[in-house]
């Protein structure tokens, strides 16, 4: 079997070298794919995210080591380039596969899963750690886009639908989830297991109950604490202690602005731990980094694009606007972030963008690059771009963004801080002995 896995590899060498690749990581997510499998999206994110999931863990395998649902699932894919035939297109989706920003490594120190992916924060940080991502979940498909260009996984979409949590391998370490924040309808004075459904939550225990793996680690919203009076939280916490029999220290409020990333963002970290893995019920969370970063040190190193400018129109609505809740006594508004500042948190819609707004005198050209109300500001202030957005939640910048700005920005605004992320999962592996 090792001989012939060489054999492979070798071919996927020769392969690379020797052909102009026609295949491209877009091309899964183009119109030809929707027509070929009727336009159901969850039939095709199913099989996209179950090909790419295999593959990519064993990218050394010839096509006819495959399962025969595989096979099958690529013999259909290969219609989006009717000029290859299925062996030289399953060689190039390797190839996609293999020339991607972020490897799986060949020896891993232990294995987890990526709930609520986005584009793969999570993964980014235990990956580096040493990590195997065995299973992702993602519904949002611009997300699943940026996702599957950086690390070769489309993730699989919705996952209240058994169908993907049946996808869900065993014998996995650790359970990542970014999930989102909402109110459970508690029937008890302490909030049980039965009390989540109908929440995501509810399918992240159900997970953890039917897996238990060895950690959990888990992110929200710093409201989260108090939401709903403090009953989502301790409703949270009851399920993890006593329904799933847990070890869950104290969850924490992080600072994004601690761990190397010139953003003031505070988030809820929980984690668990299963209690047969642990010698001690104690977990200290990482202590704050003694160095700190300002915008200059994440700034684009050259001049950016117009459209990044504002107009004299918009900045006259943004003052006039800011003014209004002044008078009301409210600090609602834009705000200027100086060189040596450090940014407010990114986030999606409301005033995400406005709120991090940055002097830049290095433009020269003022000639609008896109529609706009008025002129060019003279003044020097932009909106920081979605590269600099992608530094102050810590991607790096070989991280590919094949979307849209429109589409980066709500990403990066979702996403959680990777450092945070990679500073707190340490402290867990080191708590389970696997680094």
């Amino acid at each position: 079997m090792g001989q012939k896995k060489h054999v492979v590899r070798d071919k996927l060498v020769e392969y690379e070298n020797g052909c102009n690749i026609l295949l491209t990581a877009n091309d899964l997510f183009s119109n030809k794919t929707n027509k070929i499998f009727a336009n159901d999206k969850e039939v095709i994110n199913q099989k996209l995210a179950r090909i790419t999931h295999v593959i990519g863990r064993k990218i050394n395998l010839s096509f006819e080591q495959l399962s025969r649902d595989i096979q099958n699932d690529i013999i259909l894919l290969s219609q989006i380039k009717p000029q290859l035939n299925i062996v030289d297109f399953y060689f190039e989706l390797q190839c996609v596969l293999r020339n991607l920003p972020f490897q799986k490594d060949l020896q891993p120190k232990f294995r987890f899963i990526d709930l609520f992916a986005g584009i793969g924060g999570f993964r980014l940080a235990l990956q580096s750690l040493g990590g195997d991502c065995v299973y992702s979940s993602e519904w949002d498909t611009d997300a699943q886009k940026t996702y599957f260009n950086n690390f070769g996984d489309i993730p699989f979409g919705d996952i209240t639908d058994e169908a993907n949590k049946s996808e869900i391998p065993d014998d996995f370490d650790v359970l990542c989830a970014g999930f989102p924040c909402q109110a459970f309808s508690i029937a008890g004075r302490r909030g049980g297991f039965e009390d989540t459904r109908g929440t995501l939550f509810f399918d992240v225990a159900e997970i953890i109950r039917r897996k238990r793996p060895k950690a959990v680690f888990l992110e929200n919203v710093k409201g989260l604490r108090n939401h709903d009076k403090g009953k989502t939280l301790a409703t949270i916490l009851n399920v993890l202690r006593e329904d799933l029999n847990y070890y869950v220290p104290d969850p924490q409020i992080i600072n994004a602005r601690d761990y190397g990333v010139p953003q003031n963002r505070e988030r809820i970290y929980i984690v668990a731990f299963h209690k047969n893995y642990i010698k001690d019920e104690f977990f200290r969370y990482p202590e704050p980094y003694s160095d700190r970063l300002s915008f200059i040190d994440i700034r684009e190193s050259k001049p950016v694009d117009t459209r990044y400018y504002l107009s004299t129109q918009y900045l006259w609505t943004l003052e006039n606007h800011k003014k209004r809740h002044e008078e009301k006594g409210n600090g609602f508004g834009y705000q200027i972030i100086g060189d040596l500042e450090v940014a407010n948190a990114v986030v999606c819609g409301g005033m995400g963008r406005e709120r991090n707004l940055v002097v830049d005198d290095r433009i020269t050209d003022f000639t609008p690059t896109t529609k706009i109300k008025g002129e060019v500001n003279k003044l020097g202030i932009r909106k920081m771009t979605p590269r600099e957005w992608a530094r102050l939640q810590g991607f790096p910048d070989n991280f590919i963004i094949p979307v849209s700005d429109a589409s980066a920005y709500k990403q990066f605004g979702n996403s959680v801080a990777v450092p945070a992320i990679r500073a707190t999962a340490f402290e867990i592996l080191r708590k389970l002995e696997l680094c």
